[in-house]
């Protein structure tokens, strides 16, 4: 009976050992996803593929990108499976603006209420209004006034896109209409060379290569382009307009403060890099680290303002 009694105090010793060890199991014990919400290959994705690598060096455990394209204005299967994830810090969504700022206002039941908390937003993506070096316009202005008396063709990557928002807002602002607008798969050199479209809005990396063949009237992005630093950006021109197209990492709200630090502790030394920064210098694009407070503010800036283009363009 006395050796029964012992056998069982000896178990119950070693599950409670056995549970405070796992209560104590420090982030990250296992594999962490980095939610992707589109294909393969844009600033986005490499950026967070250097995240995950880096990771994965510094905690020891496997970190991989999971690239979970779809609806571009929503539904976002790759923020649906991020918000229906535990609030581990096991998936970790990399998401555009649209993901945050009208995820939760479009009717998708699993990102409504907004479901995500930002741990930093780290990637403006370098979006231009560009036009052919011989237009008779070198500024918004002189293509507001130009485009009052004749039709300008304007061609973008698609209405839900935040830049092409912008564009559109730009022109009720500056009273006067596009002559006419279209989506374009590639918005390139080759698409002012072909009088495809008089002005394009597209991503400054794409008409590098006749950069001396096209002027860039405004950049929608945060500062100006070190590339094209004479274009100013549209907040300058339109305070009201004052939002771009960015990227950052993003956890649901219930996430333990020591995981997120561990995420973030990673992914601020990983844009701040030289490989990082070098894909800045490359493309145009803006790469920094803006913290977790910084960037909710930032979101709850930016639902105002995509509200007001909202109003504008109905």
């Amino acid at each position: 009976m006395k050796l029964s009694n012992l056998f069982k105090g000896a178990l119950a010793t070693a599950a409670i050992a056995l549970t405070a060890g796992a209560a104590l199991a420090e982030y990250p014990e296992k594999p962490v996803n980095f939610i992707v919400p589109w294909p393969p290959g844009d600033l986005e994705d490499v950026l967070t593929r250097m995240i995950a690598d880096d990771f994965q060096k510094e905690y020891g455990v496997a970190a991989a990108v999971v690239n979970k394209p779809g609806g571009g204005g929503g539904p976002f299967p790759g923020a649906i499976e991020v918000a229906n994830a535990p609030a581990d810090g096991y998936t970790v969504g990399s998401f555009v603006i649209g993901v945050p700022v009208v995820g939760h206002q479009i009717d998708i039941p699993p990102l409504t209420p907004a479901k995500f908390d930002p741990l930093g937003i780290f990637l403006t993506y370098p979006f231009v209004i560009a036009t052919s070096a011989d237009a008779p316009y070198s500024s918004m202005a002189e293509l507001a006034e130009h485009a009052k008396s004749n039709d300008v063709a304007l061609g973008h990557f698609g209405d839900v896109l935040t830049p092409t928002q912008v564009t559109k807002a730009f022109a009720v602002n500056a009273g006067f209409q596009w002559g006419s607008d279209a989506a374009f798969d590639a918005l390139d050199c080759n698409t002012l060379a072909s009088g495809d479209a008089d002005v394009i809005n597209t991503t400054l990396q794409l008409i590098l290569p006749c950069l001396d063949q096209v002027k860039v009237l405004v950049s929608i992005t945060d500062e100006r382009i070190a590339l094209v630093p004479d274009a100013p950006t549209i907040g300058e021109l339109d305070d009201s307009l004052n939002i771009a197209l960015w990227n950052g990492l993003f956890v649901t709200k219930d996430t333990p403060q020591d995981v997120r630090e561990k995420i973030i502790a990673v992914a601020q030394k990983t844009v701040m890099s030289d490989r990082a920064q070098a894909v800045a210098k490359e493309t145009g694009a803006l790469v920094y680290w803006q913290g977790a407070d910084e960037s909710a503010t930032r979101v709850a800036a930016d639902i105002d303002t995509i509200a007001r283009i909202g109003e504008l363009l109905q």
